[in-house]
């Protein structure tokens, strides 16, 4: 195999409002592009003007350049706008670095001018930081805060369906009108926004529309089907998420839906008992796959489309909704302590509509604790 070129450091070119590594490594939040570089355990930035007081006085790193600062030199060489790339020449002169790793996300058309400038840029595999898979106590407290904003969308929601009244139509109405999923989704927004959280794509889809996990839902509400509420909150204060789902059924529960309930509520408990240090993240999934498929929930095409249990058991909760650990079918991760990961098996049926629910736990060398503190029921 040939050798890899030495690395001299890493580099990062990113706005970390979008990009969780340039956020993990800088805590700082920005909504331009800037330049990060890690060499020899020094975290250096380099800042446009509008920046850089706030970077030196915000950012968890070690020194901060003033990106002006390199621009002058190219001016002072004839070229009135250096591009970016022409910014890192320098920046890498003073700094003697001949060769960067950098995230597989990294802008391929900057990869490609300092590659002309004849320096070595070494694509890194994800996860770029393998370290943002085990959370610190601060990380887990600002999951937790987030969490509590997710159970404060989830229970608006809740108390929301719970006001409605069940009219002849069969439909759900909230205060003499009509509820939909819309005026749903305004009720969980407005309990999240108040406690300075973001929401985003939040979902509160009802009867077949539950069938498609990721459908936020719309349109009005009809009693006695299953609705799923899946709140993701990001905190603008850390940058972390929330993640928790519900399913609940205003009126009555058909049988059938009980029973599906009934299982992913189980379904759930098995992944309690079998997450902690060492845990096979594929044998837990399939697991669950196989004890629905055994409670007559079988997983595959039907009717032409997907339905029983057709996504993972859950994923990694930190700076980006869904990051490593994954954990499901596709997964061959081995949990560990240290991880936060969400727990949230569902099943999905035409006609019968869908049922999930989600935890986050954080792993342990025994075991796992779950950090979601709201009950769970079906019907209300």
């Amino acid at each position: 195999m040939p050798k890899l070129p030495r690395i001299d450091a890493r580099l990062i070119y990113s706005a970390s409002e979008s990009d969780a590594n340039m956020l993990w490594a800088t805590r700082f939040f920005a909504p331009d592009p800037f330049i990060f570089i890690l060499k020899r355990g020094r975290r250096y930035l380099v800042m446009n003007d509008l920046e850089l007081d706030r970077a030196k006085s915000q950012a968890s790193v070690d020194k901060v350049f003033a990106y002006s600062g390199y621009q002058k030199r190219w001016q002072a060489r004839g070229t009135q706008f250096p591009a970016p790339a022409l910014i890192l020449c320098e920046v890498f002169s003073d700094l003697k670095i001949n060769s960067v790793e950098v995230p597989a996300t990294f802008p391929v058309g900057l990869a490609d001018e300092l590659r002309k400038m004849k320096f070595g840029i070494q694509p890194a595999a994800d996860p770029f930081w393998p370290e943002r898979e085990f959370k610190t106590p601060e990380e887990i407290r600002a999951i937790n805060e987030s969490l509590r904003a997710a159970e404060a969308g989830i229970e608006a929601g809740i108390e929301g369906v719970r006001r409605t009244e069940i009219r002849k139509d069969g439909y759900l109405y909230l205060e003499g009108t009509r509820l939909t999923s819309e005026i749903l989704k305004r009720i969980i927004n407005t309990a999240i926004m108040s406690r300075g959280y973001v929401p985003s794509h939040t979902i509160a889809a009802s009867g077949d529309q539950c069938v498609d996990p990721h459908n936020q839902g719309s349109g009005p509400i009809r009693a006695n089907t299953s609705i799923i509420m899946d709140i993701f909150p990001r905190s603008q204060k850390t940058g972390y998420f929330g993640d928790i789902t519900r399913t609940i059924v205003r009126g009555r529960a058909s049988e059938r839906l009980k029973h599906a309930y009934s299982c992913v509520a189980r379904g759930q408990e098995i992944g309690f008992r079998k997450i902690r240090d060492g845990a096979s993240a594929y044998d837990i999934h399939f697991e669950i796959v196989n004890y629905f498929a055994g409670e007559g929930f079988p997983t595959g095409p039907l009717d032409g489309r997907m339905q029983g249990f057709f996504h993972g058991t859950g994923h990694g909760l930190g700076l980006d909704i869904h990051e490593a650990p994954s954990f499901g079918q596709r997964s061959k991760n081995t949990l560990r302590s240290g991880n936060v990961v969400t727990v949230e098996p569902g099943l999905y049926y035409q006609e019968m509509g869908g049922v999930r629910l989600e935890d986050v736990v954080f792993v342990t060398q025994t075991g796992c604790r779950n950090l979601v503190r709201i009950p769970k029921f079906l019907e209300v």
